[in-house]
């Protein structure tokens, strides 16, 4: 029987997937308590910083178009956003903030940090900027960009 391949270190991917499982889970459960989705606040508070389009929004939540156009329509439907003519080009469309958006993003950010605070707080304190600062590092450099990797293939299957 052939043996496992011995680890030489932590299943960083593994830990790092289940650990984002169960804090986006955590999170969207908290945010839904006042109607509201990790999504949808995610651009709110981008939308709040300035004046985006839809795209630009996207990018920075990192999501696709189809799921960008699915959380603005919430965002209007809930009266926390509207779709406005770009001041600075007419072709634009602008995601614009509502009054009742920025008290719901404050809120939203209440959550988010104390379901974060939450998280860290299973660390000793000594251990929680270390740990904040380890994965901004990560993600500023080595973790920052994907990689497009090429679909495996596969040989195809003679039918008898």
């Amino acid at each position: 029987m052939a043996q496992t391949p011995l680890r030489t270190v932590p299943d960083l991917t593994g830990l790092l997937k289940h650990a984002g499982h169960v804090l986006e889970t955590q999170l969207t459960a908290a945010l839904a308590e006042v109607g509201m989705t990790p999504r949808m606040q995610c651009v709110l508070l981008y939308a709040l910083e300035e004046e985006r389009t839809q795209v630009q929004l996207a990018e920075l939540a990192y999501l696709d178009k189809t799921t960008m156009v699915g959380t603005v329509d919430a965002l209007e439907k809930a009266g926390y956003a509207e779709r406005k003519p770009s001041a600075t080009d007419r072709r634009a469309r602008i995601v614009a903030v509502t009054e009742a958006g920025a008290k719901a993003a404050e809120e939203g950010q209440r959550i988010v940090d104390q379901v974060h605070a939450d998280a860290l707080a299973a660390l000793a304190a000594s251990q929680r900027t270390h740990f904040a600062d380890a994965l901004i590092e990560l993600v500023g450099h080595h973790l920052a960009t994907p990689v497009v990797a090429q679909p495996v293939r596969r040989a195809r299957q003679r039918l008898a």
